[in-house]
């Protein structure tokens, strides 16, 4: 019997053809493109580190002596360097190349987790948050460039949802990690065996972005005032309703912990448990979101996000039992639904040739608009603690509204 006819052979071979088809199909049905893998990747083992400390780091604050109003001025500072990073770290992207920038961002956050881990009082804390903001806002760019790069448009938004859950699998994981480290150490103490931990693993990042391979194109020579004279009229009114959304989250996303453990006294075990919930809702309306969004369009998933984004501060502040606490953060992690429909139809609407900054310029825009989000919201708090929810609750339900008249179907589908 020849080889070709041996039954152990052609079924090994059937085996090994079958396996290969699996394969190719989940890598095609979840756009698993080598760079985009890579990026995600690198997004899923920082944030591990970086989800171990960040959610409890008003409590940090808080324990190194800072006031109310100084962790609601923490939050406007987060969202300033959110804001002035993204042009530049899209600028990066596009005149170093994406590998080169990832580099530099990874290593300037590794900075900062060093100035957090070494920080004597909360002052200190301003100065580690502008460097650790690098890889948060200034990799947001390359990455946005790297999808749109590799992927075509009708598989974009599954790229991105690949990249969000990557991203939110550490939030689900690592609080419950980080409120046991400061349950059984501390406040300070459990951060800064976090941080250490978050320190090894920039390490282990810095190795897979080395790995990806897009080259560097020549940079266009454009101005940031020619880059935004690029922008499709519906890229721009989509950031108008962003910027609205984005100011109700930022007005109560520092205070939330202060709310749910001073105002409903749960404990900070629970809080890292809600977040979890928070992650896993998510999670779970990813994939069939991005999915459905790649075929059907973008526009009732943002419109989903966006109501979403309004009715979770209000849910907080009316919760009466811990089912009902529950329940809120479930509307939390459907604040997600349509995040990757929502970034793919940034991609869509931007120039190829200004991919990156156009991705920065926007985002510039967007954050610099919300930077005195937290402040108010912390300032809101001296009034009454469920004042900054309500107004929050209430610039969420505009933001939908103007999203839903103002950006077309045919732009957004």
């Amino acid at each position: 019997m020849s080889e070709r006819n041996d039954p152990l052979i052609m079924n090994e071979t059937a085996t090994i053809e079958q396996a290969s088809t699996l394969r190719g199909k989940v890598v095609d049905y979840l756009s698993l493109e080598r760079n985009v893998s890579i990026a995600s990747a690198a997004v899923f083992i920082l944030g591990l580190g970086e989800e171990l400390w960040k959610k409890f780091l008003p409590k940090y604050l808080e324990a190194l002596g800072a006031s109310t109003p100084v962790i609601g001025l923490f939050g406007t500072a987060k969202d300033f360097f959110d804001a002035v990073y993204q042009y530049p770290g899209g600028w990066i992207a596009d005149r170093l190349g994406r590998r080169r920038a990832f580099l530099i961002f990874v290593l300037l956050a590794s900075a900062g987790y060093l100035v957090y881990l070494l920080s004597p009082s909360w002052p200190f804390l301003f100065v580690g948050l502008a460097l650790a903001m690098a890889w948060q806002s200034m990799a947001s760019p390359a990455i946005f460039a790297i999808i749109g790069d590799s992927l075509p448009r009708e598989r974009r938004a599954m790229g991105f949802t690949l990249q969000s859950i990557l991203k939110r699998v550490p939030i689900v994981i690592a609080p419950i990690g980080g409120s046991f480290l400061i349950a059984s150490f501390g406040v300070i103490t459990g951060i800064h065996v976090g941080l250490l931990v978050t320190l090894v693993l920039a390490f282990v990042t810095v190795v897979l972005v080395s790995r990806i391979n897009l080259t560097a194109n020549a940079l266009h020579a454009t101005s940031i005032v020619g880059v935004w004279q690029t922008f499709h009229a519906a890229l721009k009114r989509l950031l108008v309703s962003d910027v609205i959304i984005r100011t109700c989250e930022g007005m109560t996303g520092v205070i939330t912990i202060l709310y749910i453990t001073n105002v409903q006294g749960l404990t900070i075990k629970q809080y890292g448990t809600l977040v979890a919930i928070q992650m896993i809702t998510s999670i779970l309306v990813y994939i069939p979101a991005g999915k459905i969004a790649d075929r059907v369009g973008r526009k009732p998933f943002v419109i989903a996000t966006f109501l979403s984004f309004a009715l979770f501060p209000l849910a907080i502040i009316t919760a009466s039992s811990f089912a009902l606490i529950i329940l809120a953060f479930v509307i939390g992690g459907l604040r997600e639904i349509g995040e990757p429909a929502r970034k793919a139809l940034i991609v869509d609407l931007a120039q190829d040739n200004v991919r990156a900054r156009s991705v920065g310029l926007y985002y510039l825009v967007r954050s610099l608009s919300i930077t005195p989000a937290a402040l108010v919201g912390g300032l809101l708090w001296g009034i009454a603690p469920e004042v900054p929810f309500i107004v929050a609750g209430v610039l969420g339900l505009i933001g939908t509204f103007v999203f839903a008249i103002t950006v077309e179907e045919k732009y957004a589908g």
